[in-house]
């Protein structure tokens, strides 16, 4: 079964995000902002990372980053969740090795498809 670790400082979204991707087949672990995200992807070992972009005590970019320098975790891809859609903001989030950027607000069908793409993309569903 395909393991998503998602990151989301927003319990309410959090959840909704969970339960979108456990109804559609999915195994999910959650993170509450990016420094735990980091900390937990090596033991979860998760095939893909959705990050929000805007979190506390550590960014999405940053975690992003950090994940990306660290051996065990650098080849987990990474897809950031954001309302935040400027084009600045996208570049940046694909500059700090994330391999996909989503915008909010999406519907959950919507966002369990983007995700099942992008797995297939990957060789992993």
């Amino acid at each position: 079964m395909v393991k998503i670790l998602v990151a989301e400082d927003e319990r309410d979204i959090r959840e909704l995000i969970a339960f979108t991707l456990r109804f559609a087949g999915f195994d999910v672990e959650l993170a509450q902002n990016g420094a735990e995200a980091v900390e937990k992807a090596p033991s979860v070992n998760p095939d893909i990372i959705l990050m929000d972009v805007r979190m506390p005590r550590m960014t999405g970019y940053q975690a992003c980053e950090a994940l990306k320098k660290n051996p065990d975790t650098q080849d987990i891809p990474v897809i950031f969740l954001s309302a935040k859609g400027q084009e600045s903001e996208i570049q940046e989030g694909l500059g700090v090795g994330a391999r996909e950027y989503i915008l909010k607000p999406f519907a959950p069908d919507e966002l369990a498809t983007q995700v099942k793409r992008i797995l297939k993309e990957l060789g992993k569903a």
